[in-house]
């Protein structure tokens, strides 16, 4: 195998490259699958319109971190045009109430309600929590966007994500040529790193998105 070349005295790290990969797919699926629960809840509690994405494991894998960070960036587009908005419809008490979501009385929230109607054209208790955690966690959408632009700038980011997933041997296979022998095994620590990232960034994204959706059935039980 190609990849014994590079890693003749360190079967360790070779077998944890191949989890690496491994671990990626599932991360990959997941943080999509997360992003369209977001989209929906979005969609339905503040009157938006995006469209799902999904991934294609036919592009490759920078093109699949485009296409979710491209994603991202119109959610925080949209979550920021909404604030400036309630900000300007709320008094500055209830405003901070929103955004630390402490301390809402029943009066707070049909006051907020209120505001949400006018701004989104829809008011519920499940618009001021969701809006109310997209801005107290505001930074876990630009946390995991840049774990994703992290690993779309390594030199495997132009290698067809199906390789990719496929594991160590096809990615060296893949981007064999493309990069001199004594650069690949920096590359794949860099990817290795990337990847150790990424992890953490994702599990807590997508633990957001779940504590959101918990959050709005448990109000609308």
């Amino acid at each position: 195998m190609w990849s014994d070349i590079f890693y003749p005295d360190n079967p360790k790290r070779r077998e944890q490259l191949i989890r690496r990969s491994q671990e990626l797919q599932d991360l990959m699926k997941n943080n999509f699958r997360a992003t369209n629960q977001l989209i929906d809840a979005m969609n339905k509690h503040l009157s938006c319109s995006f469209e799902h994405i999904s991934l294609n494991e036919s592009a490759t894998l920078r093109e699949n971190c485009d296409v979710i960070i491209e994603c991202m960036r119109k959610i925080q587009a949209e979550v920021e045009r909404i604030d400036k908005r309630l900000k300007e419809k709320l008094e500055p008490t209830l405003y901070e109430k929103l955004r630390s979501l402490s301390s809402l009385s029943t009066v707070d929230f049909k006051a907020i309600s209120r505001a949400f109607a006018i701004v989104c054209g829809i008011g519920s208790l499940g618009s001021t929590v969701l809006f109310g955690v997209l801005l107290k966690n505001g930074a876990i959408l630009s946390n995991i966007a840049g774990k994703f632009a992290k690993i779309g700038a390594t030199a495997l980011a132009g290698v067809v994500l199906t390789v990719v997933f496929l594991g160590i041997d096809m990615i060296v296979e893949a981007i064999l040529g493309k990069i001199e022998g004594d650069r690949l095994w920096a590359e794949l620590e860099k990817y290795d790193r990337a990847l150790a990232e990424f992890r953490p960034a994702s599990e807590q994204y997508q633990d957001n998105i779940t504590y959101v959706r918990i959050k709005i059935e448990m109000l609308n039980e």
